[in-house]
């Protein structure tokens, strides 16, 4: 029949066909009615645009017969002509079940109407290859709608990730609109990874960074991705169990001068609470598993924020990490920002000079004790005990249980070397912001 310009049926059998598209439809309809118990939810308005999409493609197999060269074009008409609300309203899965009772009805009525059994069996033959057109004129349509929604959520994820970077204030609500629009729950905390983006030929398919969003989806959590230059900037929820902020350990005794008496070797324990995000523990494993999707080169996280509206401060902080991080070439990946604080600082950025002073130095000014004096005193002998307990005229447990107490009140520990570097820093910014204003004013505090 294919590639036959003979019309494989009767003028009196076409008339027929013609006047029962109909029929047949209203028995298709009402099939689905009886076999798809989803039909009957939807509106009045939605089934009438089933009944006339299913009547134009009755209508479309008769033309169709006369002329099988306009398959393409005919079922196409038959799915671009039905209402944008009812398009929106249907799945694929749910479209295919359709196009399975409608060809089902198709194959029962047609081929009865035939004028011989020669003309029959054309009908089923003709009814079969429709089916199988309409099929996949079905999945072209889909297929273009996804592309296009594909595109233009992607643009919408643009545009979230870039007014996250630049801090915008939303006063309009244009940012928790288009990342709701995105399936993104506006209230979950959040955090900013920064890193470069997967190499050509990391992602499968034509998105670069499929790889990317199949991580995420296997750890469990969600993101959205946009540029920033040649970096790649993550926003990732974090919507399981709480955050675990560091900072100052249980209270302890007033006397900061007197040891420890059951853990005279207290310097060697194992850490308190750090004052930064650890990402080997808890919820940021999700974040140790995407570095992994980013491209090669280092990864910096940010802070974890309450929600959207606060993610500029993490996107910000994750940025000033990634653009300092070159002066720790051991960093591990992904490092926190807030352990490139040091780093920040020589490259210029205001923000880690003040968290060194109000989150490190002023702390331990505050808490007296002579926590500073003993800083000063460890770092100036090298870390030697002794020595530094000799100079300070106390006991070497006394020197424990200060640094100890630094190490506690900061997160910072003086015998490492990034925690020496880290209080030497701090300690030295506090004495020149002192030394400049004459006092450490109300308004560093």
């Amino acid at each position: 029949m294919a590639g036959s310009r003979e019309r494989p049926v009767s003028e009196a059998t076409m008339r027929r066909l013609e006047l029962a598209t109909g029929g047949v439809a209203g028995a298709g309809v009402a099939e689905m009615s009886a076999r798809l118990p989803w039909f009957s939810r939807l509106t009045a308005d939605q089934r009438a645009g089933v009944l006339m999409v299913t009547q134009l493609g009755a209508a479309n197999f008769v033309t169709w017969l006369r002329d099988p060269e306009a398959t393409p074009r005919l079922t196409a008409e038959a799915f671009r002509s039905a209402p944008p609300d009812l398009a929106r309203r249907m799945t694929l899965r749910q479209t295919v079940e359709l196009v399975r009772i409608a060809t089902e009805v198709f194959e029962d009525r047609i081929p009865a109407l035939a004028g011989n059994r020669t003309e029959r069996a054309a009908l089923v033959a003709a009814v079969l290859r429709f089916g199988r057109e309409v099929a996949f004129a079905a999945a072209t349509v889909y297929a273009s709608a996804a592309e296009s929604r594909g595109a233009w959520d992607a643009r919408l994820e643009a545009l979230v990730v870039d007014a996250v970077v630049r801090g915008d204030r939303d006063s309009d609500g244009a940012l928790l609109s288009r990342a709701s629009a995105l399936g993104w729950d506006p209230a979950v905390r959040a955090v900013a990874l920064v890193g470069d983006p997967p190499t050509e030929g990391d992602g499968d398919g034509p998105d670069p960074l499929h790889g990317v969003r199949r991580a995420a989806y296997r750890a469990g959590v969600s993101v959205l991705l946009g540029a920033h230059g040649s970096h790649l900037v993550m926003i990732m929820s974090l919507d399981d169990g709480r955050h675990g902020h560091a900072g100052r350990g249980p209270d302890h005794p007033a006397d900061d001068d007197e040891p420890d008496p059951t853990d005279p070797d207290g310097l060697d324990d194992e850490p308190p609470p750090a004052r930064v995000a650890d990402l080997t523990r808890g919820e940021s494993k999700a974040a140790l598993a995407l570095a992994d999707a980013f491209g090669p080169g280092p990864v910096v996280a940010g802070p974890v924020v309450a929600g959207l509206l606060d993610a500029h401060r993490s996107a910000a902080s994750a940025l000033a990490g990634h653009r300092a991080v070159a002066a720790w070439p051991g960093a591990p990946r992904p490092v926190s920002a807030d352990e490139l604080l040091p780093e920040r600082v020589l490259a210029g950025d205001a923000a880690a000079v003040e968290a060194l002073v109000r989150d490190v130095a002023r702390p331990l000014r505050e808490a007296g004790g002579s926590l500073v004096e003993t800083v000063d005193s460890y770092l100036e002998h090298a870390g030697v005990l002794e020595a530094c307990a000799r100079s300070l005229y106390v006991h070497p447990n006394t020197v424990r249980y200060r640094l100890r107490r630094v190490a506690d009140l900061t997160g910072a520990h003086a015998s490492d070397a990034r925690g020496s570097r880290l209080l030497h820093m701090a300690i030295a910014l506090d004495r020149l912001r002192t030394t400049a204003d004459g006092t450490d004013s109300p308004a560093r505090r």
